[in-house]
C-alpha cells in the first residue's frame, strides 16, 4: 500500500512522512480529490473489480472520507478481495 500511496502523492513529499496503518489521507498525506481518483485507478490496476473503491467512498459521508486513515483501506481491500474469494 505504501507503494501505492507514494506514487499517488510523490515520492518528495513521502520522504518526510511515516506512512503506517494510522496515516490520515486528509491531514497526514492532504490527498487532493484528483489524488483519489488516481488512487482508484491504480487500486483497480493492482486489484481489478474486486475492490471498488470509488463505489466504497461514495458509500461514505465527507467526515468520514476526512478521517479515512490508511488503516480502515486496507481492511477494506483485504475484507473485498476476500468476499470475492467466497
Amino acid at each position: 500500500m505504501t507503494a501505492l500511496l507514494v506514487e499517488v502523492i510523490g515520492a518528495e513529499y513521502a520522504l518526510g512522512l511515516d506512512i503506517d496503518m494510522d496515516t490520515s489521507f486528509q491531514e497526514d498525506l492532504e490527498l487532493e480529490s484528483i489524488e483519489f481518483v488516481t488512487l482508484s485507478e491504480l487500486l483497480l490496476d493492482t486489484y481489478g473489480q474486486e475492490v471498488d473503491f470509488s463505489a466504497w467512498l461514495a458509500s461514505m459521508d465527507v467526515d468520514q472520507i476526512i478521517a479515512m486513515t490508511v488503516g480502515e483501506l486496507v481492511r477494506y481491500i483485504t475484507v473485498g478481495s476476500s468476499d470475492k474469494g467466497e
